[in-house]
């Protein structure tokens, strides 16, 4: 909504049934949806068919390190915004709201997301691939054009600016990596050894509840 609000991006009012929720067409939403079903599907089909190395070792020092990358590059994400640089102002907004369910994946899990990396390539690439080519044609036939003063404005194929890709890939992760880690033993695993995770297990409040 707030893109749609300050003109980073807008929309051809002739291409959209009309219906709107805040600023954003319905149309946008059921994307979301659609997106978010569709990745997921994906990574579950793969998840299925997809061999990992046998053995997983718990790697503590990834999880952290991985995890204060992340923390920085927020932060710094964070100031740019704020800063009012215009260019980047599309680019900073996708970061400053993405890295931080990124933080809580890569702080949870982050090694065993590198267990399973191979099932992360496969989840993420091609999806994000595909949405960056619907876009660039509905970019293309006019359905929806990006703020060239609020990007940088380097356009990939001539076409799809770099911010648009970035919000692709970033979401295409955000479902990977959160159904990675939902499928995993591991991640059960962990979260039955943490006394503070386990605590919001549905099982666990039962147990509590007859004692």
């Amino acid at each position: 909504n707030y893109l749609v609000a300050t003109q980073v991006w807008w929309y051809d009012p002739d291409l959209v049934t009309g219906y709107t929720i805040g600023w954003v067409p319905i149309e946008e939403y059921t994307f979301f949806v659609l997106q978010t079903i569709a990745t997921g599907l994906w990574v579950w089909w793969g998840a299925k068919r997809l061999t990992y190395p046998a053995q997983f070792v718990p790697r503590p020092a990834l999880r952290w390190g991985v995890s204060g990358a992340t923390a920085v590059l927020w932060l710094i994400s964070t100031v740019v915004l704020i800063s009012g640089y215009e260019p980047a102002t599309y680019l900073t907004l996708i970061l400053s709201w993405a890295l931080i369910p990124f933080l809580v994946q890569f702080a949870f899990g982050a090694d065993i997301l590198w267990h399973y990396r191979k099932l992360l390539f496969w989840g993420i690439v091609p999806t994000t691939l595909y949405l960056a080519v619907a876009d660039a044609i509905a970019i293309n036939a006019g359905t929806w054009t990006i703020s060239p003063t609020q990007t940088f404005h380097i356009l990939l194929g001539g076409i799809l600016p770099i911010e648009e890709f970035t919000f692709f890939l970033v979401t295409n992760m955000l479902v990977s990596l959160g159904m990675t880690l939902l499928l995993a033993a591991e991640s059960h695993e962990r979260v039955h050894e943490s006394a503070f995770l386990r605590r919001w297990l549905p099982a666990q409040k039962s147990h509590q509840a007859t004692n």
